[in-house]
């Protein structure tokens, strides 16, 4: 956040910009920010090699920066020793500090790496390069998965825990100095920051620099609310400063009784955490009644429960507001326990006890890590530290400075099973671990995925169902007439893409069985003198709503679904409309009556479907006997499953005609079916080198197409039986697929089958 003019003549000149001497004051002040002394006093803890190292890394920074300003007028170096005065705070390590002084110099003054490298090494170049790219990331936050999506990202990019420290450092000042932006980048950066940076810090352990972004964000995002409960804030807490003061003297007396020695600091709930709960749970300012509280810094882990003891006896707890993070710490490692009490005067007031090596890293999160190495060594086993996970965090970072190993550890409790793909246009997308290209598709937008044909990673074509691995470039191709597959559901990962082509494909199948029902229920009032469908006009309007009335439906669309689906029997359905019907005065046509009643077929009024294989949903062909144009067929409606069509001699249809005679209609075969249909073929050939290619070659010739394929199990006979599913466009064309097979070398028989094929 700053703007470069003319670099001055003097390196150590204030930088007035061209101002008076009259106003050498403040110039004088920036001067001072921008001095290395101000950062010296907070680097007691470096040895004096480091600190030199330190020192050089300032010149060279300053150096590089002569001439830049701030948004405020001041040098632009005031901000790297910001950041760098924030990381001294975390008592980080000399090559981290060096890199925080170093980390705009090689985006913003044209340093290159292989320059930091020559002059600081290459540890320190690659925390530079680590902390440039972070700043390339274009975050867009207006995206609702978005903010999630680059948060994930950016802690898989970092190589090195040091870089996040960094970032964050550098993250926090340009919120503190955020009033000196044009307030057009207000809402941006202030969302940016709440969405993916105040989360990483919360992540990390890092709670007082997550509670400082959650407050800094919410000013500039809502800078009237944030004035008026700041205000509001300030009012109560004059109003109970007494009540606070005394609770803080009864706590003391009461831990003294019982031997404690404690440290006592008083808490205050952060504005923006305020609001949220306001907002949340709709509460107004006065029914927040936690916004004080204390904590309670004993020496040991026992003394935290001996503390929480004492508390209770002291003032009543309130039930179920009491937590124990110290037996189960969070993932990030904040250990403490919690309770709310009834102070006095009925006021509610939360307690916190916890060791002061438990406060550390409340507060600082892996940060604490430096802060217990430089400080109380003997302090720091795994146990003072926290949670196992933030230890090992701790330890692979120590020990193997591999970021590999260091971020696939953080993941399993971070962001377990995470791949991270690319658009076409650099936009960053997080899918769970196995997602395809499909998932991918349904990400973008539910249109890509519905239409989706095909589809390129790092473009080379393969198939929709193939897995996306890290950092694949993936472009998905689409048409407009192109429609989900059924078969995509067996290998879709994410919930949203198998909810949308569930979706689609019931909307579908409803759309067909409508179709279909009207057709059936056209039929069966054909074949009781009815030649026109009632329509939906007003006409007919009081005959519907009888008729749905009887049948139970809540629509004529419903009722139309049944019949298609089976769910309903057209010829009662249609019984009933026609006796409605000539109580309105519409009579059934004699003529048309006579000739149904004598070209119908005898088991059935319902008359004839005529199928070309367009149906989809709406029909199914059933496996058991695998009907295709030449056969005859029978038509079964199912119950829910819509028309099963069966070859008429089928086992399976003759059963269900002996149970359910009155669920069968009519069916034929258009003229001109429009696609293939599957039929089963049994090929038994002499075991031998090449007799599968042969088999298939012949099939080729014959312009059959392979479905499905089963050889069995038994490899060693001398004959072999190859079970096919094949497509053929009618009995026709099967006699022509036959003939070649018998033909072909090696085939002993080839017939068809009508049985159950597996598939």
């Amino acid at each position: 956040m700053g703007t470069t003019v003319k670099p001055t003549p003097r390196k150590d000149a204030p930088a007035t910009n061209g101002a008076p001497s009259s106003d050498l004051h403040p110039a004088a002040i920036n001067a001072a920010a921008a001095s290395f002394a101000g950062l010296t006093s907070k680097l007691d803890y470096l040895s004096p090699e480091d600190l030199e190292k330190v020192r050089l890394a300032y010149r060279f920074a300053d150096e590089a920066h002569l001439g830049q300003l701030r948004n405020n007028g001041e040098p632009y170096i005031t901000h790297p020793i910001a950041v760098a005065a924030q990381c001294a705070e975390w008592k980080i390590d000399a090559q981290a500090l060096m890199a925080a002084l170093l980390h705009d110099s090689l985006e913003d003054c044209g340093v290159t790496k292989i320059e930091l490298i020559e002059r600081f090494g290459s540890p320190v170049a690659e925390l530079v390069d680590g902390l440039t790219k972070l700043d390339k990331l274009q975050f867009n936050t207006r995206e609702e998965n978005q903010a999630e999506s680059f948060r994930k990202m950016l802690l898989a990019m970092a190589r090195d825990v040091r870089v996040i420290l960094i970032k964050l450092a550098d993250r926090s000042h340009n919120m503190r100095t955020l009033a000196d932006v044009p307030r057009a980048k207000w809402t941006r950066i202030a969302s940016e920051t709440l969405d993916i940076y105040a989360p990483i810090a919360h992540r990390l352990g890092l709670n007082q620099t997550y509670r400082e972004l959650q407050d800094l964000s919410f000013r500039y995002l809502r800078p009237w609310r944030y004035t008026v409960l700041s205000k509001a804030v300030t009012k109560a807490r004059s109003r109970r400063r007494d009540l606070i003061q005394k609770v803080q003297k009864e706590m003391e007396a009461a831990f003294a009784a019982a031997g404690i020695c404690a440290r006592i600091a008083g808490r205050e709930k952060t504005l923006f955490s305020i609001y949220k709960k306001m907002d949340s749970k709709h509460l107004s300012f006065a029914q927040v009644t936690d916004i004080y509280g204390f904590r309670v810094i004993v020496p040991q882990v026992i003394d935290c429960y001996t503390a929480l003891g004492v508390l209770h006896q002291l003032y009543k707890p309130l039930p179920g507001k009491f937590k124990d993070h110290i037996a189960i710490a969070k993932l990030n490692g904040y250990q403490s326990l919690h309770t709310t009490l009834v102070g006095p005067s009925g006021v509610n007031v939360e307690f916190q006890m916890r060791t002061e090596a438990m406060h550390v890293v409340a507060e600082s999160g892996v940060a604490a890590h430096w802060l217990y190495k430089v400080n109380k060594p003997e302090d720091a086993p795994s146990d003072r530290l926290g949670t196992k996970w933030l230890q090992s965090l701790l330890d692979i970072q120590d020990e193997t400075r591999d970021a590999g190993e260091f971020w696939d550890h953080v993941k399993v409790d971070l962001f377990p099973d995470a791949v991270y793909v690319f658009t076409p246009k650099s936009q960053i997308m997080a899918m769970p671990r196995g997602a395809t290209i499909v998932d991918f598709a349904y990400s973008i937008h539910s249109n890509v995925g519905d239409r989706t044909v095909s589809a390129r990673i790092n473009g080379e074509q393969v198939p929709l169902r193939t897995e996306l691995k890290n950092g694949d470039v993936v472009e998905v191709v689409t048409e407009t007439t192109a429609t989900p597959n059924p078969a995509w559901l067996g290998f879709v990962r994410t919930g949203r893409a198998r909810s949308k082509i569930r979706h689609h494909l019931k909307t579908l199948a409803h759309t067909e069985s409508e179709e279909l029902g009207e057709k059936l229920l056209t039929q069966a009032l054909r074949a009781e003198g009815i030649e026109g469908f009632p329509d939906g006009s007003t006409v007919y309007e009081p005959i519907w709503e009888k008729l749905l009335r009887f049948t139970g439906s809540k629509s004529k669309h419903e009722l139309l679904t049944d019949i298609g689906l089976g769910k309903r029997i057209a010829h009662i359905v249609a019984k009933r409309l026609v006796h409605l019907l000539a109580d309105s005065g519409h009579r059934p046509n004699a003529l048309l009556l006579t000739r149904e009643r004598f070209t119908a077929h005898e088991s059935t009024s319902q008359g004839s479907i005529t199928l070309d294989g367009s149906e989809n949903a709406s029909v199914q062909f059933a496996k058991c006997c695998r009907p295709i144009p030449g056969d005859t067929i029978v038509g079964y409606l199912g119950r829910g499953e819509g028309l099963v069509v069966h070859v008429h001699d089928c086992p399976v249809a003759k059963k269900l005609l002996y149970k359910d005679a009155e669920r069968f209609i009519n069916v034929d075969w258009a003229d001109e079916p429009v696609r293939p249909f599957e039929a089963g073929v049994m090929v038994t050939a002499k075991n031998g080198k090449g007799v599968l290619a042969k088999v298939a070659a012949a099939l080729a010739s014959a312009e059959a197409d392979i479905v499905h394929i089963d050889m069995g199990h038994d490899g060693a006979q001398e004959d072999v039986d190859f079970r096919f599913v094949i497509g053929v466009r009618d009995t026709g064309h099967l006699a022509v697929v036959l003939r070649n097979l018998s033909r072909t070398a090696s085939v002993m028989r080839a017939e068809r089958r009508k049985v159950a094929t597996p598939a």
